[in-house]
């Protein structure tokens, strides 16, 4: 299919703020794609004006939760070049979701060009500094309007973008977890591994009450024994036992990461032992306690990667090694940015040059 663009009038542009006052997720670019499918069929592909969404009040995605979404970045080199970071893989796990969703797939391909066409139109909002990038979200929603529970036959698949600066308040800088044994994010068998908005909303509740105790996010336990340790709220987590590299595996309840995959590839890359095992709440604040435990960081599209100074858990608080940001924290950032921006060499291919 043949993407239409449209362009909106040069006076309805919107002001563009400065890099050092960006923040995430507030700030939208002038554009948006979408194209809709009825009949059996992906149609209209276009870019256009951003702007709202008209639903039937009896769109199905606002009574059964059938929508899904996707989180990637476009970033600015500093000789011009724009980059997209391993974003096939975004577009494979954006398939897995709609299919476990029961909705319908998007062409890999189709879906590139899109989010290129959309990039190339809405160039002047990427960022300038590094740290800063545009946010790319795809979405897909089920519109058809109609109450019965059953998949439904109308969607809309939309892109929108905005800059972004670092997710966290804390910057590259650790923040604090709070581990949640009362409540859960979700269960083997469940749609965990699917990026479906049903799973973000499952977390809220526990994520308030962690912020008013003054932690940055929730760490889940799986939610059978509320004993393994599965994820935080927006990332995967990693753990530095001695001088090995160890991380949940993928066992239907946790989001597969692409900077998680990333890390991992780095990891074998760089000859550190990589062990996807399942980790024990309690193996965590034993390695805290003997010093076995010398660090834990989060992995995710938005942060890249987020040092953990603390965890607390059943009412106490454990401080990991002396709380500051440990050394293979810093070296995959530093590495992961570095190949983003066009700084570093890119040995695996990941980087996707947008032709402007």
């Amino acid at each position: 299919m043949q993407i239409s663009v449209h362009p909106v009038a040069p006076e309805q542009r919107r002001p563009r703020p400065a890099d050092d006052q960006l923040v995430f997720g507030r700030i939208f670019s002038d554009h948006m794609f979408r194209m809709d499918y009825q009949e059996g069929a992906w149609q209209n592909p276009r870019v256009i004006p951003y702007g709202p969404l008209e639903l039937d009040p009896a769109a199905m995605v606002l009574h059964y939760g059938q929508g899904i979404f996707e989180g990637l970045k476009a970033y600015r080199c500093a000789d011009g070049r724009i980059h997209l970071f391993r974003p096939l893989k975004n577009m494979e796990r954006f398939n897995r979701s709609v299919r476990r969703m029961c909705m319908p797939e998007v062409d890999a391909q189709l879906h590139l060009e899109a989010i290129e066409a959309l990039v190339r139109l809405d160039v002047e909002w990427i960022p300038r500094s590094v740290g800063a990038s545009l946010y790319i979200r795809p979405t897909m929603i089920a519109s058809e309007p109609h109450l019965g529970v059953r998949p439904a036959a109308e969607y809309i698949h939309y892109i929108i973008t905005g800059p972004v600066g670092a997710y966290y308040p804390e910057g590259f800088n650790p923040i604090k977890i709070y581990v949640s044994d009362q409540y859960v994010r979700a269960v083997r068998g469940g749609v965990g591994e699917a990026k479906t908005m049903a799973n973000y909303a499952a977390s809220l509740f526990a994520a308030e009450l962690a912020k008013k105790k003054g932690y940055t996010q929730v760490l889940w336990l799986d939610a059978v024994e509320r004993r393994y340790v599965e994820e935080v709220g927006t990332m995967n987590i990693f753990f530095r036992l001695k001088d090995e590299l160890v991380t949940p595996p993928l066992s239907g309840s946790i989001l597969p990461g692409v900077t998680r995959e990333s890390v991992i590839d780095l990891a074998k890359h760089w000859g550190i032992a990589v062990n996807e095992r399942p980790v024990t709440i309690d193996e965590v604040i034993d390695g805290i306690a003997s010093g076995d435990l010398k660090e834990i960081f989060g992995t995710g599209t938005a942060a890249v990667i987020s040092p953990v100074g603390e965890v607390f858990y059943k009412e106490k608080s454990y401080v990991v090694q002396d709380g500051s940001v440990g050394e293979w924290s810093r070296r995959f950032y530093d590495e992961i940015v570095g190949i983003q921006y066009g700084e570093k060499e890119d040995p695996f291919g990941w980087i996707h040059q947008v032709t402007l």
